[in-house]
């Protein structure tokens, strides 16, 4: 899978970065814009799933860790790896306070309690005093986009420990 995302974005991303540089944000956002009818074949390829009939929140952000070198829910047997709610075992727990560019934030979804979506957060934003929270993500109304989520509606949010990707790296 790797492979072929990199020769899709023609070298944009440098697979050698060190990790304590590593912004999944960045490497999320040259595909801001593909939809899943549309971009249907590229999509695939990335994540793993068909876009059209899977929801791929958690299969683009698996895809996004994996390209980043970050160990992701591909990579285990525990959690099932396309449902957003398994990243709430994934990393470590984060304190909203505490949130960062790149954590994952894990937000309820659907009718059922097993249900949920999953992005990238970017940064906080205000609009007319209410405070929201910018998500970078797959499978957010058709297609990898920004979104503005309430942070008051996050049920999780996780960062994989850096020191951890550091050391196993060496």
């Amino acid at each position: 899978m790797v492979i072929g995302v990199t020769a899709y974005l023609g070298g944009c991303v440098n697979i050698s970065t060190p990790f304590n540089d590593v912004d999944s944000v960045v490497t999320a956002e040259p595909f801001v814009g593909l939809q899943e009818r549309q971009d249907r074949r590229v999509l695939r390829e990335l994540t793993g799933v068909d876009p059209v009939r899977t929801e791929w929140c958690a299969a683009f952000v698996n895809a996004i860790l994996e390209i980043d070198g970050i160990p992701n829910l591909n990579n285990q047997t525990q959690y099932p790896p396309l449902m957003a709610r398994s990243f709430l075992y994934w990393g470590e727990r984060v304190e909203r306070t505490d949130i960062q560019r790149g954590d994952l934030v894990v937000f309820p979804r659907g009718n059922e309690g097993w249900q949920g979506h999953v992005g990238f957060y970017v940064e906080t934003i205000v609009e007319d005093d209410v405070e929201f929270w910018v998500i970078l993500g797959g499978n957010q109304d058709q297609s990898v986009s920004y979104a503005m989520f309430n942070p008051n509606r996050a049920i999780g949010i996780r960062r994989y420990p850096i020191n951890t990707i550091v050391q196993s790296a060496q």
